[in-house]
């Protein structure tokens, strides 16, 4: 934690950005949905201090009569059993009314504007030693990794299209891979006393912190932990990389409001700053590509997004993550010479040679723990490949042999490269039109 990338805790309330009613309304909801608290788990559950914070909103909240203590262990405040009054509950009902959010105090608008911008990657020096070592795990054309690298470096949006299997989700993995670094988000945003609920466990992985060194004094040994140095309203995780396909819509792509929760929940291209955002299959989505360009037309070459508050009010966003659009279709089939101006790169990702095909075998046999036999991978070109003019598909490796360890087990004999194996593979995996 010693190098972390976290801001330190705030000190007073005013340091948290946030009102004190805010605050206290989210203290009481939190007390409120559990039944009874101890001081300092309300402090852990709003991820605050309890010292001159959330301690400051418990004795306010006292003071209201909104809550009472019910016995403690100890004389501090933070070891305190509190629960809701009668004119506790009253007053969560009426917050209810304006918002049911119940989590992790959220952070300033104004913070996290700040905090994109000092975590937004610095291109520029993304040369072609570092863009090699990150494609070092595929089978690649080395001409094509030249293509990609002034694209990456460039830090704008880019085309990736070519036929379906020949990686190009693997390359926007290893494109993020390459931008290097951690950064921080907030599990929310306040703006205007309405919550925008950031954090997403499905997109934001979160870096483990490195083993803290025991003591190794008395004095050592009654220092605070490292933790509350923190403001734990922010989590440090690896840089996002959101893959989305066919559910992307208008919809999606602006502030998502509950009725019956009464927050938001940020959109994609919120989520994926400081990274990447991927749409796949591009062409495929519900709306059409150039409504699509006309929504993001300004973030694209401004690098701001403009979002609504159901109240009509616009707030401002970054817009600093790598678009990548991917498709199975020509690019000049999708939009019109206007969408493709603005999409600077256009990188054609194409069928493996035979020789690449036959390493990528090779690789996906090694991993497998498979005896590799280049002499099986030609025949199954010259039976299943040459004859019906199928192309040659970087996924066809792994596909294929998974197809062959599955009837290997069904069999009960050890998977292996060999003729009935492959035939049985091919067979079930291709499809043949009669």
């Amino acid at each position: 934690m010693a190098d972390s990338k976290l801001p330190l805790a705030p000190k007073s309330l005013e340091e948290t950005g946030l009102s004190r009613g805010f605050l206290q309304d989210l203290a009481l909801k939190t007390i409120y949905f559990v039944g009874e608290m101890v001081g300092r788990d309300v402090a852990r559950n709003l991820h605050l201090p309890f010292t001159d914070v959330v301690e400051v909103l418990l004795r306010h909240l006292r003071d209201e009569k909104y809550l009472e203590v019910r016995g403690g262990d100890s004389a501090s405040a933070s070891n305190w059993k509190y629960c809701i009054t009668d004119k506790g509950r009253l007053k969560v009902a009426e917050v209810f009314t304006r918002d049911t959010y119940c989590g992790p105090a959220p952070v300033p608008l104004a913070e996290y504007q700040k905090s994109v911008l000092a975590n937004k990657v610095m291109y520029g020096d993304i040369n072609r030693e570092r863009t090699k070592e990150a494609f070092a795990d595929l089978i690649i054309d080395p001409d094509m990794i030249d293509k990609l690298g002034p694209a990456i470096n460039s830090g704008k949006s880019m085309f990736l299209y070519g036929y379906p299997g020949n990686g190009k989700t693997a390359i926007a993995e290893r494109i993020c891979r390459l931008m290097g670094g951690n950064i921080v988000v907030p599990y929310a945003v306040e703006v205007d006393n309405q919550v925008i609920k950031f954090f997403d466990p499905f997109y934001h992985f979160p870096v483990e912190p490195p083993e803290e060194p025991k003591p190794v004094s008395a004095v050592a040994s009654i220092l605070k932990d490292k933790k509350d140095l923190y403001d734990n309203r922010w989590v440090e995780v690896k840089r996002p990389m959101i893959m989305v396909g066919g559910e992307l819509t208008m919809a999606t792509l602006d502030l998502i409001f509950s009725q019956d929760t009464k927050f938001y929940e940020a959109p994609f291209q919120m989520k994926s700053n400081g990274g990447i955002l991927l749409i796949d299959d591009f062409g495929r989505q519900q709306m059409r590509p150039q409504d699509l360009l006309n929504r993001w037309i300004v973030p694209l070459e401004k690098r701001v997004d403009f979002l609504t508050l159901h109240t009509g009010k616009k707030i401002e966003v970054p817009f600093e993550q790598l678009i990548i659009f991917s498709t199975n279709i020509d690019p000049a089939d999708l939009v019109d010479d206007a969408f493709l101006r603005r999409i600077r790169y256009k990188v054609e990702i194409t069928d493996p040679s035979v020789d690449r095909f036959k390493r990528i075998f090779q690789l996906v046999c090694k991993s497998r723990q498979i005896e590799y036999r280049e002499n099986m991978i030609d025949y199954m070109i010259e039976k299943h490949y040459q004859p019906k003019g199928k192309p040659l598909r970087g996924c066809h490796a792994r596909d294929l042999l998974d197809q062959i360890g599955d009837q290997a087990r069904y069999l009960g004999v050890p998977p292996e490269l060999n003729e009935s194996l492959i035939d049985g593979a091919c067979g079930s995996y291709f499809v043949e039109l009669r």
